[in-house]
């Protein structure tokens, strides 16, 4: 079956996974007719995306806006040009603006400038409030389709959102530490950076739902609005730490994760397990020195691919109804850390 596309591009596309995308592609026995026209209809639907962009002479510009720390964005740009240097070459282009605190006013005015500027979509990592999602319905009203990254606006004018299903990463982070303090006991610290990102919301009431159900002698302490910082983060787990002598668990949902190492320290008190979200830079470090335990990621490319079909599908069909793909959490630890690229 002849194409030049990559086998997870076909995937995606068909929405099988790329070990029977590469059985129809090899002509391997075992697949059903139906699977194979799948493929061929995927690839037919690639053939005709990318016909259809260089035929117009198109050149796809996307703007990636995200309210997050830098040791994250700094991730997101490079899992996004990294991306973007495979996905059908020369098509789609990114524009980054990136803040590490902004207020929910400053948000609506750099997404009200990109919508009059001029743009072919909008990848976005914003907080759930009315104000971005008044911008966000302008947005789509004036043609421009919006794709929510790692936190979902699920009430607002977005086509899709690209990245995990946040409410069972935190049901994950509740069986590891579950597993680890169930017969001892303690208590979890929960960060969040900002009670305003439902993703952070969806990972906290996933934790929460599997603590009460299956481990009630755990308890729960959280902090929240340290934005993901060290010197904010590590005020408020510092506090917390001074008031809680029972507190020996960390569960990091917002960051800022040796800042919070940092408090323990001082505090001369143990940490018996810590779980944090996303291979960043500090994370693989503290993985690497045994300073955290489990890492929950999913693979960001996996995310930029998803933002750049539902745009790219919206520009040649309008109208489309872009399907969910959610990416997979892995459960990372300093024995199956992968490469960093």
């Amino acid at each position: 079956m002849a194409h030049f596309f990559l086998v997870k591009d076909i995937a995606f596309q068909a929405g099988l996974s790329t070990a029977t995308v590469d059985r129809v592609l090899n002509g391997r026995p075992g697949v059903r007719q139906q699977t194979e026209m799948r493929v061929k209809a995927a690839i037919a639907e690639l053939e005709k995306q990318q016909a259809g962009a260089v035929a117009s002479g198109r050149m796809l510009a996307i703007d990636i806006v995200m309210e997050t720390p830098q040791r994250f964005s700094d991730a997101v740009r490079a899992a996004f040009e990294a991306e973007m240097a495979a996905f059908l070459p020369g098509i789609v282009r990114c524009r980054f603006h990136f803040a590490e605190v902004m207020k929910p006013a400053e948000m609506v005015q750099l997404l009200d400038h990109v919508r009059l500027r001029g743009t072919h979509g909008i990848v976005l990592k914003a907080p759930d409030v009315a104000e971005v999602t008044a911008a966000v319905a302008r947005a789509d009203a004036a043609g421009i389709p919006v794709v929510t990254l790692v936190t979902d606006l699920p009430n607002s004018a977005r086509i899709a959102y690209a990245g995990a299903d946040n409410r069972a990463a935190g049901e994950t982070a509740a069986y590891l530490i579950g597993e680890v303090l169930a017969s001892g006991g303690g208590k979890v610290l929960v960060t969040l950076s900002s009670g305003r990102f439902r993703g952070e919301e969806e990972r906290e009431i996933g934790f929460r739902r599997i603590i009460r159900a299956r481990y009630p002698g755990i308890g729960i302490t959280e902090i929240s609005e340290g934005h993901g910082t060290d010197t904010a983060t590590g005020t408020l787990a510092a506090a917390a730490l001074a008031v809680d002598p029972t507190i020996n668990a960390v569960y990091s949902i917002g960051g800022g994760n040796r800042a919070v190492l940092a408090a323990f320290d001082a505090a001369k008190r143990p940490v018996h397990v810590f779980v944090a979200h996303d291979l960043d830079v500090d994370n693989r470090a503290l993985l690497a020195a045994r300073r955290i335990g489990f890492v929950l990621h999913h693979d960001l490319r996996t995310d930029a691919r998803s933002a750049f079909r539902a745009i790219m599908g919206r520009a040649t069909s309008p109208g489309r109804v872009v399907p969910a793909a959610l990416s997979s959490v892995e459960i990372i630890t300093p024995y199956n850390m992968p490469v960093d690229d």
